[in-house]
């Protein structure tokens, strides 16, 4: 039993509260999963630079003249804003690559959350309050984002095996339910060339994504696709740089609802986590059919 929350907004007047908002969601289903939790944000695009988002163990010596470091190894001017045991370099666009690389020569125990043009990834072992507190994720604005507060049940509880899992650029999944099939996906994807850092079935499903739009399918084709490909139960909800989608398993036995209005559309495991929204006594309100995908991108809406 986890707990998911997602918000897409259409209104760019409700930019500002993206992470006040999600955190007051997140922070409802804190009965859902008390293990651990992560939020992703997805914030503006200004078309000159990327972020990689990172997680050490021992911050205070990894961080410590990372920036620095890494200015020298790749030759640019790098920004590195500290937030606990998690920190967003800021480099060119076309660098994100290259400083992946020196990141892993020049501090190996670091992990990389996330990367891409605008997602930032803070997830950490503890309740969803103290996570959110810890990395300021209420001042926080943003197009969309996902959360999710865990309770694990097919691995140990560490800051890996929290959600949201991202496995490409600007690209991150949460993730309900359990896969049957994961360990033959994995292989699989291995042989694609995917990387894995963890044994948890759902970072399976994100690479899976991942693979597929590698392919030339957006977010929608992808998760059509998952239907036939993935076993097990499962409620999805995904996040591209422009788009975000929900999946749930043919049995559907996961709880899930959603709420649209014409200021943004929001996800909740329980109807309790979209009850503060704006606007929510006039939503339309459902529970996501079984097997069908839904789908919203910024880039088509424009």
């Amino acid at each position: 039993m986890c707990g998911i929350v997602g918000l897409f907004l259409k209104d760019k007047a409700l930019e500002p509260e993206l992470g006040a908002l999600l955190s007051s969601m997140l922070i409802t289903m804190t009965d859902r999963g008390p293990d651990s939790a992560g939020i992703a944000i997805y914030g503006s695009d200004n078309g000159k630079t990327a972020k990689i988002t990172l997680q050490s163990a021992d911050p205070g010596t990894d961080f410590d003249g990372l920036g620095d470091a890494l200015k020298g190894a790749l030759g640019i001017p790098v920004s590195i804003e500290v937030k606990s045991t998690h920190a967003v370099v800021t480099l060119d666009k076309d660098k994100v690559d290259a400083g992946r690389a020196a990141l892993s020569s020049l501090r190996p125990n670091i992990r990389v959350m996330s990367s891409g043009d605008t997602i930032e990834i803070y997830k950490e072992i503890g309740l969803p309050k103290d996570v959110v507190s810890r990395f300021a994720v209420s001042g926080m604005s943003g197009t969309h984002g996902i959360g999710h507060t865990r309770m694990a049940t097919e691995s140990a509880v560490t800051t890996l095996g929290a959600h949201p899992f991202s496995t490409g650029s600007d690209q991150c999944l949460v993730h309900n339910g359990s896969l049957s099939n994961h360990n033959n996906l994995r292989r699989e994807l291995k042989r694609q060339g995917m990387t894995f850092e963890t044994e948890n079935d759902s970072e399976v499903a994100a690479a899976y994504l991942t693979a597929e739009m590698a392919k030339g399918k957006d977010l929608g084709a992808a998760l059509t696709s998952a239907v036939d490909d993935l076993d097990g139960f499962f409620t999805f909800v995904v996040g591209t740089k422009s788009g975000f989608g929900v999946l749930r398993d043919p049995i559907a036995c996961k709880p899930a609802v959603m709420a649209e209005t014409d200021r943004y559309v929001a996800f909740g495991s329980e109807y309790r986590a979209l009850v503060n929204l704006p606007g929510i006594e006039t939503a339309r309100i459902w529970e996501p059919e079984p097997a069908t995908v839904y789908f919203w991108d910024h880039e088509k809406a424009a």
